[in-house]
């Protein structure tokens, strides 16, 4: 397989590229929210605090009115050392609004301007300046401006955005190689059933999806190599299927041929005990051809069978009484336990051939005084069917097979028949969603049981 640019292929390359929007978009989205967030969260700490310093320099200007009995003998050093602490222009107001003191530097007092001035000028910053009054007695006696300019917070901001565009890139990093080792494990597994599907419809029949693949991929690669095992069996079925065909009909066509050749070139005359012979094998080629027929049409019924619910002890019932005279004709006893009405879901004439076959191979096999017995019970919601015979029973070795296509045992050598019988009551009831089984005891006898979902 031949692959484009990363090694990815065309899925691939989508895959990451849509990994790589997903996370450069989210990095992006959190970087903003982030310094957003920073810069909402300095504002909110910076005024607690500036609030905090105006108050405590209101109260050493309160305290320096108090001592002094007014502000024409107070020393407001304190409260003026209070914003040179903090590198803020600071000015004590009186109750009238004229300045009293006020520090000589700050970012609102600039070099040249006079006190008033530059209170003045800081008084329309609302977040930079602070006002804040000085009670004394819980009487307004004048008020703290406080003007502390804008570099503290554009500092904090400045150390934030280097913080998080450091992390920004770790997280981006780490997006993108993890976007990679993603795409990389899903496409993989596509590659490699991709490789083995082309190898298999090339004819390697052994080519198969290897390794493992996470979640639905590993379901698909399994579900695959089934496809694969199911073809490769079918082929094989088919193979043996015409194999047995060919050795089927081979021994009656070259009988007829040779019986044919015969009296076509005078070596014998005919005869009724000859023609009789003759029609005999082209009996059994129709024989064959009507089974495999049947069989194939079998096969396929699943989109044909005509269901109803049906009473399966009944339909026993009916088909004993078409058989029982082919029964007694091979002085084969049959007795029937299906008195309890069992109801299924089924085509009526699929299951009256099913039932047939079993009663037409009892007769056929068993011998004669030998007893058949069929019987119909529900167990577990299911609709069981048995069909117990006394004959000489099937050897170990063979019961595995009973069901296969033209399969005939070492006893059905002597015996009419074409080995399709009971594959085809196999595919009838696995068209029903049930299931055949077979126990056998050499000398003793032989049941075939059949399983059916009941009908509630």
């Amino acid at each position: 397989m031949k692959s484009i640019g990363l090694g990815l292929g065309s899925l691939g390359r989508r895959l990451l590229l849509a990994f790589v929007l997903v996370a450069v978009s989210s990095v992006l989205v959190l970087s903003g929210a982030a310094l957003i967030g920073v810069d909402r969260g300095v504002q909110v700490a910076q005024q607690d605090d500036r609030e905090q310093i105006a108050t405590t320099a209101a109260a050493a200007a309160a305290d320096a009115y108090r001592l002094a009995g007014g502000w024409e003998q107070a020393d407001l050093s304190r409260a003026v050392a209070i914003g040179d602490g903090v590198s803020a222009h600071l000015a004590v107001l009186d109750a009238d609004g004229a300045t009293l003191q006020s520090s000589a530097t700050g970012p609102g007092h600039p070099k040249g301007q006079g006190p008033g001035q530059g209170a003045g000028q800081g008084a329309g910053q609302s977040q930079n300046v602070i006002t804040m009054p000085i009670l004394v007695d819980g009487s307004e006696v004048g008020s703290i401006r406080i003007n502390f300019g804008g570099t503290a917070g554009t500092q904090v901001l400045d150390v934030a955005w280097a913080w998080i565009a450091v992390a920004a890139g770790v997280a981006l990093v780490v997006a993108l190689t993890a976007s990679w080792l993603v795409t990389r494990l899903l496409v993989r597994p596509i590659h490699v059933m991709t490789d083995a599907a082309q190898s298999f419809t090339a004819g390697d029949r052994q080519s198969r999806a290897t390794g493992s693949a996470p979640g639905e991929l590993g379901e698909l690669a399994v579900a695959l190599n089934n496809m694969a095992d199911a073809v490769v069996r079918s082929e094989r079925d088919r193979r043996n299927l015409t194999a047995d065909v060919a050795h089927e009909l081979r021994t009656p066509l070259a009988a007829l041929q040779a019986g044919l050749e015969e009296l076509r070139d005078g070596l014998v005359q005919p005869t009724p005990e000859g023609l009789a012979g003759l029609h005999d094998q082209s009996l059994r080629l129709g024989r064959v051809v009507a089974d495999l027929a049947e069989l194939s049409a079998v096969e396929t019924a699943g989109m044909s069978l005509r269901l109803a619910v049906v009473d399966l002890a009944q339909l026993v019932r009916e088909e004993c009484t078409v058989r029982e005279p082919e029964l007694r004709a091979a002085d084969v006893n049959l007795t029937v336990d299906a008195g309890r009405s069992v109801r299924v879901r089924a085509d009526a004439d699929r299951l009256h051939q099913a039932v047939g076959n079993l009663l037409a191979n009892a007769a056929r096999y068993c011998r004669p005084e030998d007893t058949v017995n069929l019987s119909v019970t529900a167990e577990d919601n299911q609709a069981v069917l048995r069909v117990a015979d006394s004959g000489p029973g099937i050897p170990a070795d063979e019961l595995p097979h009973i069901f296969d296509r033209l399969w005939r045992g070492r006893a059905a050598e002597q015996v009419a028949g074409s080995g399709i019988g009971l594959a085809l009551v196999r595919e009838i009831v696995s068209s029903h969603g049930g299931r055949i089984t077979a126990e056998s005891a050499l000398g003793e006898g032989t049941t075939i049981t059949i399983r059916l979902p009941a009908e509630t």
